[in-house]
């Protein structure tokens, strides 16, 4: 039997705050690419940092964690989360532009 927090996972998640020009899609990579996570994270327009993860839900949950605490020179201000079905079309996990 499998446990619901090791089954595929995807989660779309949108980082508020003070989030660019301070490392924070390099932190993202390392963050996500230690869990085994795929995927990747941009920078928006409106100054939000934007990603997606694919993998077990409780990495997921676990990048979700550090991604509220950020590279030091960051201020995250909110995150929200929207789960999705898994694609498994990512191989890796990049920064998109």
């Amino acid at each position: 039997m499998t446990d619901a927090s090791d089954s595929p996972a995807r989660a779309r998640i949108s980082v508020l705050g003070r989030v660019q020009g301070v490392g924070y899609r390099a932190f993202t990579v390392g963050a996500a690419t230690e869990r085994g996570l795929v995927g990747g994270v941009r920078n928006c327009e409106d100054g939000r940092v934007e990603l997606e993860a694919e993998g077990p839900k409780h990495r997921i949950m676990s990048l979700i964690t550090a991604l509220k605490v950020g590279p030091p020179a960051s201020r995250v201000t909110d995150i929200r989360v929207e789960w999705v079905p898994a694609t498994g079309r990512h191989t890796d996990f990049a920064i998109w532009y």
